[in-house]
């Protein structure tokens, strides 16, 4: 048995995959998190102690930002759309957000549960502006895993 790889890694790239489809151009990704409830329970020990104890409570919803450059695709787009128009059996998805490395090599998977769109944003539009177009699609989940 080999020593375990403890190297830090550095993500390179991102992707989104939704139903089978992986979209690799993305930018940045942020509020990738895993977060619950604490429940505060005030008890008295056998010794009439009084304490208090934290327990694990119920999982929270999350929401994660995902960034590119503006491009002809149209998957965000069609995306938000089912979701705006209320066809959220369409809408709510099971996917995952992929870390690559340099080689374009899959480094790291979250599986995210029931994901659906929140919004869409298109950068500033300034006509003369040198810099990269970018859209932002705003995704809540019910629940996300390493996996």
């Amino acid at each position: 048995m080999g020593l375990p790889d403890m190297d830090t890694s550095v993500g390179h790239s991102f992707g989104l995959e939704i139903d089978g489809i992986v979209i690799k151009q993305i930018s940045e990704v942020s509020g990738l998190k895993m977060e619950q409830d604490v429940i505060d329970l005030p008890q008295n020990t056998d010794k009439g102690v009084f304490m208090r104890k934290k327990l694990p409570g119920r999982p929270k919803p999350g929401e994660i930002t995902l960034s590119r450059g503006l491009t002809k695709d149209q998957s965000f787009e069609k995306w938000a759309k089912d979701a705006q128009f209320g066809k959220m059996t369409q809408a709510r998805k099971g996917g995952s957000i992929i870390v690559y490395d340099f080689e374009g090599t899959e480094l790291k998977r979250y599986n995210l549960t029931n994901a659906w769109p929140k919004s869409l944003e298109i950068g500033t539009l300034k006509a003369g502006d040198t810099t990269v177009l970018m859209e932002k699609l705003v995704i809540v989940h019910e629940g996300m895993m390493p996996a």
